[in-house]
């Protein structure tokens, strides 16, 4: 007689590493970041050398970047780059954020903010920042003005509709309960609005930041006389690439120390978030 066929759906076993919705243990955690590093440094190692062997010109190996940054850093190149690409993606950001945040939280709190001022934004932010190049040179010319100018107009359109987003996410309860307790409307806005979209903020942030560095590097990259993006496109004319790679790595290196930065801030002011 033959056996009843089970045709209920098998239930995996749930494992640590494919865990939904939930952390794993610190140790698998800094084994798996440390992996994600280790593994393409050292594929790159094995393909350079693979390559070396030929012409080492096109994919230099480690070591010959680590030496080109020594290099850089020795004679006082890359500090100076750094600086001042540091200093044109903090000052064009700064100012963006200092008119992105209030405008895209009155636009997320208030549907008559949002109806005038959405529909222009959503044309111009379809507009590639870089476009605007020509236009910042004709008018400020080559100084520092048009380059700040230009992360300042790439992060200002997406960091006020995030901003504007974060503000759906707020309970209505809050802001009921307020209006029940007597709250008038710049108390639901200041002490009700705006600390529940901190989180919101920091992250938007955050995810912008790397969008100004991406402008940063194109303005140097079309007219600046020093920056990082300037010291690659000067490697790339007298095909030094371990330069190249140098720089890259150092934008890299940089952008992943803002970002922790901006954790360790959403960690430190937003404890109710992060728990």
């Amino acid at each position: 007689m033959s056996q009843p066929v089970n045709l209920r759906p098998q239930m995996l076993a749930p494992t640590v590493f494919w865990r939904i919705a939930e952390d794993i243990p610190k140790r698998l955690t800094w084994i798996l970041m440390t992996l994600s590093i280790v593994i393409p440094v050292c594929l790159w190692w094995m393909i350079s050398n693979w390559v070396a062997s030929s012409n080492s010109m096109f994919l230099p190996t480690p070591v010959q970047v680590l030496e080109a940054i020594q290099k850089l850093w020795s004679d006082g190149t890359l500090l100076k780059d750094i600086q001042l690409s540091m200093f044109r993606v903090l000052t064009g950001f700064f100012l963006a954020a200092v008119i992105s945040i209030p405008l895209g939280t009155l636009m997320g709190t208030f549907a008559s903010v949002r109806s005038l001022i959405e529909p222009i934004i959503g044309i111009i932010r379809y507009m590639p920042a870089p476009a605007f190049i020509p236009l910042l040179i004709l008018y400020f010319g080559l100084d520092e003005l048009p380059k700040i100018l230009l992360i300042f107009l790439g992060s200002l359109f997406f960091n006020t509709l995030m901003v504007m987003d974060g503000v759906k996410f707020v309970p209505k309860e809050l802001i009921e309960a307020t209006y029940t307790l007597g709250g008038r409307r710049s108390q639901v806005l200041l002490q009700v609005i705006f600390p529940y979209l901190v989180p919101a903020i920091i992250d938007a942030c955050r995810v912008n930041m790397a969008a100004a560095w991406n402008l940063v590097i194109v303005a140097e990259l079309v007219a600046a006389n020093e920056g990082l993006g300037k010291r690659i496109t000067v490697a790339q004319r007298f095909l030094r690439t371990d330069e190249i790679f140098a720089g890259l790595i150092v934008i890299g290196l940089i952008g992943l120390a803002i970002d922790l930065l901006f954790r360790l801030l959403l960690r430190v002011s937003c404890r109710w978030v992060t728990k």
